[in-house]
């Protein structure tokens, strides 16, 4: 391995009169925390968290000053352990990075050892950074429901909100690839054919599933992926049909859930909460081995938009009000 550069760009949110606010600065090696692997970064992504993050829409980070960015891919430059060595290619997917734990928006970061996964062979550190959080919870969310028993391939409708999204555009292609019907619920009709491309098979309005809506609804889908959370995760679970269940994983819409116990104790609905964040490595092994068999690789390029780090402060701005797609891989060296 080259010796790492004695300085390097990062972006660093800072306090500024009380409030968190991001900006490009110059770091050393000195500068990082004193972790068990270095790792010089290639590539991050964008993920709605990192929006909040970077646009100080959202507290993300809890601890200041904070690196930013949730995901990384890169080559593992020196390690304290054994389990990892020079030259291996590595991920981070959550656990903390740009909350407690210094992020994947800088050239080189020191790393905990626990943290770190094996890059797929089948995939490039790019790709797995198009994928990034959004891809691989929305793995965990597949895997979910397929492990609750409930969705079986060409039976039934499956949902996935905001299916424009990160999350929810992985999702639709993994759906689709597993050979479900899957339907796709997003406010944005330009955004049709690009979800049709991705497996959808019919669409949902956004505004149908906002407001609040009966305790008991038609019964319809079979299972759901919902992204978005309060009146719209509410409204999927009271359409879910016996037996049915959602995997539950974001809170675009909101963090509340003005819902009732009616689809759970009439129709047996499964509520399934999906964390991605503090996920057991062996599950994030699991996760990734099913994106690596059944993700398409023409569809996941398809979804993906790739800017340099520069862009991160206009791309953040974007995601949080709602005007990106897909997902979008951050080069950084």
């Amino acid at each position: 391995m080259a010796d790492p550069v004695t300085d390097f760009t990062a972006l660093v949110i800072r306090d500024a009169e009380g409030k968190p606010k991001a900006g490009f600065e110059r770091l050393t090696l000195a500068d990082l925390p004193d972790n068990d692997v270095l790792v010089e970064i290639s590539h991050s992504s964008l993920n709605y968290k990192d929006g909040l993050a970077v646009s100080g829409k959202g507290r993300i980070a809890r601890r200041l000053p904070m690196v930013a960015g949730i995901d990384l891919a890169g080559t593992v430059v020196s390690s304290k352990v054994a389990d990892w060595q020079p030259g291996d290619r590595v991920i981070v997917n959550g656990w903390g990075l740009s909350e407690t734990e210094w992020g994947g928006y800088s050239r080189y970061q020191s790393l905990k050892a626990g943290h770190l996964t094996r890059l797929p062979a089948g995939f490039s550190a790019a790709e797995a950074m198009a994928i990034g959080t959004a891809g691989y919870t929305a793995a965990l969310c597949v895997l979910a429901l397929e492990d609750w028993g409930v969705i079986a391939p060409g039976k039934g409708e499956v949902l996935v909100t905001g299916a424009a999204g990160g999350v929810g555009s992985v999702a639709v292609a993994l759906l689709a690839a597993r050979g479900y019907r899957v339907v796709a619920a997003t406010g944005r009709d330009s955004q049709h054919d690009f979800l049709r491309d991705l497996g959808a098979s019919d669409f949902v309005a956004r505004s149908a599933l906002a407001e609040a809506g009966k305790m008991l609804q038609a019964e319809r889908w079979s299972g759901a992926v919902d992204t978005v959370g309060s009146h719209t995760l509410a409204n999927v679970l009271a359409q879910t049909v016996y037996g049915g269940a959602v995997a539950a994983c974001g809170l675009a819409g909101g963090a509340d859930l003005p819902a009732s116990v009616m689809p759970h104790i009439l129709r047996s609905v499964a509520l399934i909460g999906v964390d991605s964040v503090m996920c057991p490595a062996a599950k994030r092994d699991r996760a990734w081995a099913f994106l690596d068999a059944h993700l398409d690789r023409a569809k996941l390029a398809a979804l993906t938009s790739v800017s340099p780090m520069a862009d991160l402060p206009a791309l953040a701005q974007a995601i949080v009000k709602g005007e990106t797609r897909g997902r979008h891989v951050i080069e950084i060296s």
